[in-house]
């Protein structure tokens, strides 16, 4: 049921913002960065998203993410299937989601600070509530997120096979960044 409110608020997001037009209350981020990094004895595992969309709806504060799972590029081939096949299964759980709410945010009076997102994430069929701590910048009209944040691989039931337990981190390190721009139709 959770999955499902996720969906409908992200879904509501963008028809709002294709309903609405030019909205000044309205911001998109169409190629944000989404990165990960895991440290592992054997070699480091990294990856990074070009494609994640984002939507910040400025009058209230609420904020959706979606990162497609198989836009993740790895340095190497086996990697990147690994990861999609065996790891996030991503023709089950194709992409990630984020519903939340900036918080403390005021945008009529923006300064460059650390801010608080609260949401859940939904991710690998797993609904999670979170707190991620983000830097916010402006530059001009512009709007600019990024930050870094952990998961455990436990919380969203990743599972690793007893062979490769010991060559993976529990935690992986998460970066994000969105410049998000006035929404235009």
């Amino acid at each position: 049921m959770r999955t499902l409110k996720t969906n409908i608020v992200i879904t509501l997001l963008l028809l709002h913002f294709g309903l609405s037009g030019q909205s000044k209350n309205q911001v998109i981020s169409r190629q944000g960065q989404v990165s990960f990094f895991s440290y592992t004895s054997v070699e480091n595992i990294e990856a990074t998203n070009n494609q994640a969309l984002s939507v910040i709806d400025k009058k209230n504060g609420e904020i959706a993410v979606q990162v497609l799972l198989r836009a993740f590029v790895f340095k190497k081939a086996l990697m990147e299937e690994h990861f999609n096949e065996s790891y996030v299964e991503s023709d089950i759980y194709p992409k990630l989601i984020f519903s939340g709410k900036l918080q403390d945010l005021d945008f009529s009076n923006l300064e460059d600070s650390p801010k608080f997102i609260k949401g859940e994430m939904d991710f690998h069929g797993v609904q999670k509530e979170i707190e991620i701590k983000t830097n916010v910048e402006t530059d001009n009209e512009n709007l600019i997120l990024y930050g870094t944040f952990e998961v455990a691989i436990d919380d969203f039931n990743i599972k690793v096979p007893p062979l490769l337990v010991p060559n993976i981190s529990k935690e992986i390190q998460v970066k994000f960044r969105f410049e998000y721009t006035p929404y235009e139709k």
